[in-house]
């Protein structure tokens, strides 16, 4: 059917919304989100144009960031309802406040649709003006309206049913098609609370220093964790933000709350915003200036890493050691200790062979072809080999700086019987190797150190690790004394 044409007597409309309604996501937002990260200037430009109203700022989003329609998640009760109404011969009408560009996008790949009714360059299609636009497409014919926001309140009342995905329509013939998110739960899973367990760092100056029994240091060291993680958790909501279309595009991070629509953009964007000044809040009153300018430091460089590194091959797992060894600077800075420079050379070079190792994974697990870039990164497929030769290499040199550490402690009466300290390359090597061809395998899947949390074995090396170190601090063995 035409634009402008209408359907007859006898067939009822189906009038459904686009944006979180038909698609959980919000086409607008998230190519503002895109265009603002080319740089200050076109976002200056767009937040100039908005003088001119939405509808302008609206068409120069759709001409500046054509949208993938492909790869945008649905609704499957809308699609459902959809599928059923053409079954039955009625117009389906796609109408939304987005542009008029982009419907026609949506249009070609998960239509057809009877019409489209949407913004332009000087109409904002949204509330009672796209009732007023849909009255005068339709005449006085009644119609089914699909919406999920307040603005659609407005068009509500008019429609003979009034189908929701989201707030309530407030109309007696309501039908609601799918429960509302939990914004709650989705943020919740966003923040990635899993991950904080790589936070546990900040407790080994703690430990090192000799400090574990200090209820003092302890408090501490348990705020400090609690404002790393959630910093952390903010910087993870505006990763996901900035990496929307490349997680659509993996077959597991698609779930993601950001990248699925249970996670709306201006949520992410507040949410983010306040973990991250609480984190720094508590920080600075309950630690201190040392561990607040440690805090920011882990901030600067994680937002650096989102923005920019993450995309330039070898600098962004040199970055990813980085922000896991200024856990350990963290940690320091919150019970005013000084970090061992042996302490910061194996975890150079320790989280240096894991950060290959992630990047290993999601090489081999890329279906891309062999010299396709893979999405986000700086790497492309062909690469794996010399990553893994680069990570292997890094954890080899980590073993090498335990072997002379455990060398240098001799004669220095800091361990009671330092030749101990060797045994620790043992479980390391076996670890390391483990985890590698576990990789090679495909065995180990995404990240990991999440996979060492999860691994029982890991977690019986780390045990024995611990217990290698505390007999090499305090048990006194003859022939091995400090």
């Amino acid at each position: 059917m035409a634009d402008n044409a209408r359907p007859g007597p006898d067939l009822v409309a189906l009038v459904v919304d686009c944006d979180r309604t038909l698609t959980r996501a919000d086409m607008g937002t998230e190519s503002l989100v895109r265009v603002a990260r080319r740089g200050l200037w076109p976002f200056l430009q767009l937040l100039w144009l908005m003088l001119s109203g939405r509808a302008a700022v609206k068409t120069r989003l759709a001409r500046l960031d054509p949208v993938d329609a492909a790869r945008l998640p649905l609704h499957d009760p809308v699609v459902a309802l959809i599928d059923e109404a053409r079954a039955a011969g009625r117009p389906v009408i796609l109408a939304s406040a987005g542009h008029r560009r982009n419907l026609s996008r949506v249009a070609r790949v998960h239509g057809p649709f009877d019409a489209l009714i949407g913004s332009s360059g000087r109409h904002n299609a949204k509330g009672a003006a796209k009732l007023a636009a849909i009255r005068a497409h339709l005449g006085d014919a009644p119609f089914d309206y699909v919406g999920d926001s307040a603005a659609d309140r407005a068009i509500w009342p008019a429609a003979r049913t009034a189908y929701t995905v989201g707030v309530a329509t407030g109309h007696a013939n309501e039908v609601r098609l799918a429960k509302p998110a939990s914004a709650a739960r989705a943020l919740l899973k966003a923040m990635r609370p899993h991950q904080w367990a790589k936070n546990a760092l900040v407790f080994v100056p703690l430990l090192t220093a000799g400090l574990a029994l200090d209820p003092a240091a302890i408090i501490k060291a348990c705020i400090a964790f609690a404002a790393l993680s959630l910093l952390a958790s903010g910087v993870y909501l505006v990763n996901d933000l900035l990496d929307i279309d490349a997680d659509r595009a993996h077959a597991k991070k698609c779930r993601r709350p950001l990248a699925s629509g249970a996670l709306t953009i201006p949520q992410a964007i507040v949410a983010a915003a306040v973990l991250t000044f609480v984190a720094v809040a508590a920080t600075w009153v309950w630690l201190g200036w040392p561990a607040t300018l440690a805090l920011a430091a882990y901030l600067a460089l994680t937002l650096a890493y989102s923005f920019w590194i993450k995309a330039i091959m070898v600098a962004d797992v040199v970055m990813l050691a980085l922000l896991y060894t200024i856990r350990l600077v963290v940690g320091a800075a919150a019970i005013m200790v000084a970090i061992s420079t042996w302490l910061l050379l194996f975890s150079i070079f320790f989280f240096l062979g894991l950060a290959f190792l992630k990047r290993y994974i999601e090489l081999s697990q890329s279906n891309a072809p062999a010299h396709a870039m893979l999405g986000g990164r700086g790497y492309v497929g062909s690469d794996a080999d010399i990553v893994a030769i680069s990570g292997i290499a890094a954890g080899m040199v980590s073993l090498l700086v335990v072997a002379l550490f455990a060398e240098a402690m001799r004669g220095t009466g800091q361990y009671a019987s330092p030749q101990l300290l060797w045994l620790l390359i043992l479980p390391l090597l076996y670890w390391q190797s483990r985890v590698w061809m576990m990789a090679r395998r495909g065995e180990v899947d995404g990240d990991p150190v999440a996979f060492a949390i999860k691994d029982r074995r890991s977690i019986a090396l780390g045990v024995v690790m611990v217990a290698i170190v505390g007999a090499a601090k305090f048990l006194s063995v003859p022939g091995m004394v400090g």
